[in-house]
């Protein structure tokens, strides 16, 4: 665990450091110790550390959200991406932008309402005679879809330019990154995080199934309903910072597992995200020269070979269908 830390410390000082405009350490401590540097300042303060800062905050809270959903639900496909709680955030911004020409924090209060009320339609349908991994997740998958629909209809009402910032939204872009932004989501983590600290050990109980987790003690349905809040809550707050960053959460989870070979880890997997956020903005922020992608394409382009790769492993050690 503590080189993955160590990679997410080098990662961020490479997104601050390196790219299309580089600064020495020197300068960057001058920088933090209050020093003007003409351009280097703004470039730092205002456009880089503020990226940065929100790039690892992002991975962190999708890292956990979808670990939380993976090893509560005893799948790998069970992260936010897949069981509509990030198709619900989307469906509620891009609302938001088309029908009432919102934009900046309206859009990501928008999205965080969506996420918490498809999240809790999901919960609601899926919890009768007690809520099933698989239940939720074919549940999940179903509002997915809705959601999906909703957002291409949405899109095609829309004019040129009202469409053009939809879509820009939903490739999930730490482009717009700012100080506020920051703020807000340390804000979130800040209870969030510990609050998934402190139920990892129902967590643990939740791994080994619902009968064991009973006989450990563990209340059953009042941990998942609270473990369901806290990782919804944190892909809902990192979701509203950036957007839908693709295949994050659905990620993380996994590599964390098979870096602490098959054991399950929040603080791993929170890591594993970070890395992966951090990585992929610098390489869609200096891919193309004098072009900033949205960080969302890199990611996602990362989920479905990785998906690919899961569902054949599974079917060759004989989980799959």
């Amino acid at each position: 665990m503590a080189a993955v830390a160590g990679i997410v410390l080098v990662l961020f000082a490479v997104n601050i450091l390196l790219g299309s405009y580089t600064v020495t350490i020197p300068d960057f401590f001058r920088i933090l110790g209050g020093a003007d540097i003409p351009g280097a300042s703004f470039i730092v303060l205002e456009s880089k550390l503020p990226r940065a800062v929100i790039g690892l905050m992002i991975g962190v809270a999708f890292g956990i959200a979808g670990a939380v959903f993976q090893t509560m639900l005893r799948n790998p496909l069970a992260s936010p991406d897949i069981i509509g709680i990030s198709y619900g955030a989307s469906a509620s911004a891009v609302a938001a932008i088309v029908l009432f020409g919102a934009a900046g924090a309206t859009v990501s209060f928008s999205a965080l309402i969506g996420a918490l009320v498809v999240a809790a339609a999901i919960y609601l349908i899926s919890r009768r005679g007690g809520v099933a991994g698989y239940r939720l997740i074919l549940v999940g998958i179903g509002f997915a879809a809705v959601m999906h629909a909703l957002v291409n209809f949405l899109i095609t009402r829309a004019d040129l330019r009202t469409a053009a910032e939809a879509v820009l939204w939903l490739s999930g872009s730490l482009n717009s990154s700012n100080w506020d932004r920051v703020a807000v989501l340390l804000a979130c983590l800040v209870v969030l995080v510990p609050g998934a600290a402190v139920l990892s050990r129902s967590l643990q109980g939740l791994e080994l199934g619902d009968d064991a987790a009973a006989g450990l003690g563990v209340r059953v349905e009042a941990s998942r309903l609270w473990l369901m809040f806290t990782a919804v809550a944190l892909a809902a707050v990192a979701t509203a910072a950036a957007g839908p960053v693709a295949s994050v959460a659905f990620l993380a989870g996994p590599i964390a597992r098979r870096l602490l070979a098959n054991r399950s880890s929040l603080a791993m997997a929170a890591l594993v995200g970070a890395v992966i956020v951090l990585a992929a903005d610098f390489v869609a922020a200096n891919l193309i020269p004098g072009a900033s992608l949205p960080v969302g394409v890199v990611t996602g382009a990362l989920g479905a070979p990785f998906l690919l790769w899961l569902l054949a492993t599974a079917n060759r050690s004989g989980q799959g269908g």
